[in-house]
């Protein structure tokens, strides 16, 4: 099978079939068996296992103990540490550190953005009812870490996630306006008629001086720019300034950032 290319090499201990080589879940599972029973996955390779699209799944993570002597190898990268038993849960038949664990890791080491889109998917993972002490545990695990580096970050990071963002571009796009400045909005505000009926549901509002930003995603708005333009204006006629954002404005914020402060000007606030 090796000289047929069936079965890769993963390590010298671990081969891979050819044809699931790229596949998550296989190159995780190789991972564990070349890092050695007491391993688990971290990070954002936990928050995917978990379900956490905006988690990254390149490369793997991997946590041992600190007496395990192992290397990063090309698409793993390995990490010692402290952690219980009570830190690991099972997925899959693959051992993983529990999510607020994994969380509080890319929080407080990560890149900002994908840190804050994580945390809205990990909440938005679990009941409302439950969601509460999740954060808690989250907090507590950042304050626990021996590394104070971006402690408080991550604290701001998970403070400001609600679990609301209905995609990560809007998480991003939270973050690119807490970043400029702004007040923190409102995430999916209801608009209602006269009746109490909601009629919409706005991505971010400021609700007391009626000022709204929409992400227009390719996917959910390519076929929606005629009866985009129609809700938007009647949101106008019901008084709201209403401003779209799009990709663009995740690469490059600034005509966003813009808009948003000359329409609180308009309503006779500063920014």
């Amino acid at each position: 099978m090796l000289t047929e290319r069936r079965l890769l090499p993963f390590s010298r201990e671990v081969l891979v079939e050819a044809h699931r080589a790229t596949d998550f879940a296989t190159r995780a599972a190789a991972s564990l068996l070349h890092a050695g029973p007491l391993a688990a996955l971290y990070g954002l390779s936990s928050l995917a296992m978990f379900g956490c699209s905006a988690a990254d799944r390149a490369p793997i993570h991997v946590l041992v103990p600190y007496q395990r002597k192992l290397r990063h190898r090309p698409g793993l990268i390995v990490h010692q540490g402290r952690f219980d038993a009570f830190d690991v849960d099972e997925l899959d038949g693959l051992r993983v550190t529990s999510m607020d664990f994994a969380l509080a890791e890319v929080l407080c080491r990560g890149d900002r953005r994908t840190g804050l889109a994580c945390a809205d998917q990990a909440l938005a993972l679990l009941p409302e009812s439950e969601r509460t002490t999740f954060r808690a545990w989250t907090e507590e695990r950042i304050l626990a870490r021996s590394d104070p580096r971006g402690i408080r970050r991550a604290l701001f990071l998970l403070n400001l996630a609600t679990g609301l963002a209905e995609s990560p571009p809007e998480s991003w796009t939270l973050l690119d306006l807490i970043d400029a400045g702004l007040p923190v909005p409102v995430l999916q505000f209801p608009v209602c008629d006269l009746a109490g009926n909601e009629i919409y549901r706005l991505d971010f509002a400021w609700p007391e001086i009626r000022v709204a930003v929409e992400y227009d995603g390719y996917e959910a708005h390519e076929h929606r720019i005629s009866r985009d333009a129609a809700r938007d204006e009647d949101l106008r006629r019901r008084g709201w300034m209403v401003i779209r954002a799009d990709a663009a404005d995740l690469k490059n914020p600034s005509r966003l950032i813009t808009a948003v402060e000359a329409a609180f000007r308009v309503r006779g606030l500063a920014a």
